[in-house]
């Protein structure tokens, strides 16, 4: 798994956005400095990530599968860290979102 691999970037971006996602809840709207930092730096870094990806990987591409990973990962989280639970029709449209990132790189 090279740092070169655009994919490998992606999949670095994807974790960054994820850390920073789940920091949110932490901050409590922010007022609690340090998982806020972190909030900042993990999109920081997500997005410094995100602008070398999109020199190999289309945009739109690049968009596709960091939004729908990130989204059914960080669902996880709400799961499994917080407790938070999805009703049938929001677990429909996770699936879906999952079913599109398969599709999206079936095409590529």
């Amino acid at each position: 798994m090279s740092l070169s691999n655009p994919w490998t970037l992606l999949l670095l971006a994807i974790s960054a956005e994820v850390i920073g996602t789940s920091c949110l809840r932490l901050s409590e709207g922010m007022t609690k400095p340090v998982p806020t930092l972190l909030v900042f730096l993990a999109y920081a870094i997500a997005m410094a990530l995100l602008s070398k990806v999109v020199l190999s990987i289309p945009l739109g591409i690049t968009y596709a599968l960091w939004s729908g990973i990130g989204t059914v990962v960080i669902v996880l989280v709400g799961r499994f860290a917080y407790g938070q639970l999805l009703n049938p029709t929001q677990l429909i449209g996770i699936g879906l979102i999952t079913a599109g990132v398969v599709l999206v790189n079936l095409a590529k």
